[in-house]
């Protein structure tokens, strides 16, 4: 496993990785042609916030899995090329909360109290207490735009200062909120109100200049604006304009649009606090999110459980230990109904029973479907993170549902391919010390082995048609390993469990001999 790292990282979280055997490239400043020449053969990609990884530099890597961006945003990683190509996008949501909002506080008292005109005037030589007069923020109202993990901290951490909090987020619980006292209310009524706003939303196309001159407009006179989030969220020249006629009473900013900062107009203003994006630079964040990052990029490409993804759901790893054999089953079965003949495939169905059937799976579905789509597009990268993006990009409808119907097994899924030919109907359950089991094809009752390669078919019931197709596996020099037979009254089905040595594969000719067998009504060959 090769893992190239494209910025600065822990040596805790170097170590970490490369204790898993794993070779661990880690260099910092490539050109965009080095770094595409670098992660040709690598499996995952870390990244901080200086490498652009984009369309291109994700095309050179063939072998990629993952990306990881060892922060909080993935500003820096073209998700959408990613997800294309099956690649799952990792970042650290959480891991330097606690840093930002510590600036965010310090940013707040530092206009509070002008420390850093006081701090420039001494080092002047100056003693002017008489310009530096400030005010207290015990009793003042601190209205924050967003309140995910940072803005909670923030709040806290407010509210010891005795301040009241109030937020604006239209994706946050109202019980989260009654639950750290804070009231939500509308982004109109937070800027009316506040004293000091601090910024804590995502930068996206609708959130780009939130706060421009209309918004500005509307805050109360004197409004004090933090912002650790990001520099796209202001109208830098109409926040300038804003703060010289006085509305706005100052400003500390951490992030801006362009970074490094090219337009020095706003930071110079003397009611501006300015820092160069240090929010997160602490020894304690550089620590913890280096570590969260490679933790979780370990786990993916150990186990396979996806923590902290921004294409793909993530689950907790105790839930994923308990699906995961179900999401193995899926995608051995996807592979089995994909492998049985040529058809324009219309829609997939996948139905849980048992103790599967107390909700939705998205990763088994996902899984179903990387099982399908691996069996008949052999030349197309397909992984969980894109499954569903190439079934809607073939017209495939998906269904999931569950049943509370009454079955002989624990837990059962069961998967139905509509194609242009006819639907194709299989299930499967885990059996404890089996492993995955066949217990039903089209319709007819069976247990059979899933992995490996099989033999199935479908022939009425009369007898003699196992010994003819024993026979032709005989003549051929094929030996069954395992040999399963299930009938109803619609006929009878069969799953030979054959040895193939890697040598020597199977070939049409066999299947072309059992296919003209006059009781057989149809054969598949399947490698599970």
């Amino acid at each position: 496993m090769l893992i190239v790292v494209a910025d600065d990282l822990p040596k805790t979280a170097l170590e970490l990785l490369k204790a898993e055997g794993w070779e661990v490239d880690s260099k910092s400043g490539r050109s965009p042609e080095e770094l595409s020449k670098d992660i040709a053969a690598a499996d995952a990609l870390v990244v901080r916030s200086a490498t652009k990884v984009t369309p291109d530099i994700i095309a050179g890597g063939k072998k990629l899995k993952a990306i990881a961006r060892a922060g909080t945003g993935v500003d820096n990683v073209n998700v959408g090329a990613a997800t294309a190509r099956g690649i799952v996008v990792m970042n650290a949501p959480g891991a330097n909360s606690i840093s930002v909002a510590e600036l965010a506080m310090a940013q707040l008292l530092s206009m509070a109290r002008k420390l850093p005109a006081a701090d420039a005037s001494m080092k002047q030589g100056k003693w002017d207490k008489k310009s530096f007069l400030g005010e207290e923020v015990r009793g003042k109202v601190l209205g924050l735009a967003g309140l995910g993990r940072i803005g909670q901290e923030v709040a806290r951490r407010a509210q010891s200062f005795e301040m009241t909090v109030i937020a604006h987020d239209p994706f946050i619980a109202s019980n989260i909120a009654a639950g750290l006292n804070i009231e939500l209310v509308s982004l109109d009524e937070l800027c009316a109100r506040a004293d000091y706003l601090s910024l804590h939303m995502p930068a996206t196309p609708q959130t780009r200049h939130t706060f421009n001159a209309e918004r500005l407009a509307k805050c109360k006179k004197g409004l004090k604006l933090i912002n650790t989030a990001r520099g796209e969220l202001i109208d830098e020249p109409a926040l300038v304009e804003a703060i010289k006629s006085g509305h706005i009473g100052g400003a500390a900013l951490d992030v801006y649009t362009t970074e490094p900062t090219t337009d020095h107009t706003l930071q110079q203003l003397p009611q501006v606090v300015a820092s160069p994006h240090i929010a997160a630079s602490t020894k304690e964040g550089q620590e913890l999110v280096g570590v969260e990052t490679a933790t979780a990029l370990r786990d993916f490409l150990k186990t396979g459980v996806i923590r902290n993804a921004v294409n793909f759901p993530s689950i907790p790893a105790e839930e994923f230990q308990k699906i995961q054999p179900f999401v193995d089953l899926a995608k051995q079965l996807g592979s089995l109904v994909g492998q049985m003949g040529e058809a324009r495939i219309e829609g997939l169905s996948v139905r849980y029973y048992g103790e599967l059937a107390s909700g939705t799976h998205p990763l088994i579905v996902n899984a179903a479907l990387v099982g399908l789509f691996k069996a008949i597009l052999h030349d197309e990268t397909v992984t969980e993170v894109n499954a569903r993006a190439v079934a809607k990009a073939r017209g495939i409808e998906l269904t999931e549902s569950s049943s509370t119907r009454g079955r002989s097994f624990r837990s059962l899924i069961s998967l139905k391919l509509m194609t242009s030919t006819g639907e194709r109907y299989v299930e499967g359950t885990i059996v404890p010390g089996f492993g995955p089991r066949l217990v039903l094809l089209n319709g007819v009752p069976i247990d059979a082995e899933l992995p490996g390669t099989t033999i199935l078919f479908m022939n009425n019931d009369q007898p003699g048609v196992i010994g003819q197709i024993g026979t032709i596996l005989g003549q051929n020099h094929i030996n069954i390993a395992n040999f399963a037979l299930g009938r109803n009254e619609s006929g009878a089905v069969c799953a030979a469990n054959v040895d193939e040595p890697a040598d020597k594969k199977i070939g049409e000719d066999v299947m072309k001999q059992i296919r003209a067998l006059k009781p057989v009504k149809n054969a598949w060959l399947v490698r599970v």
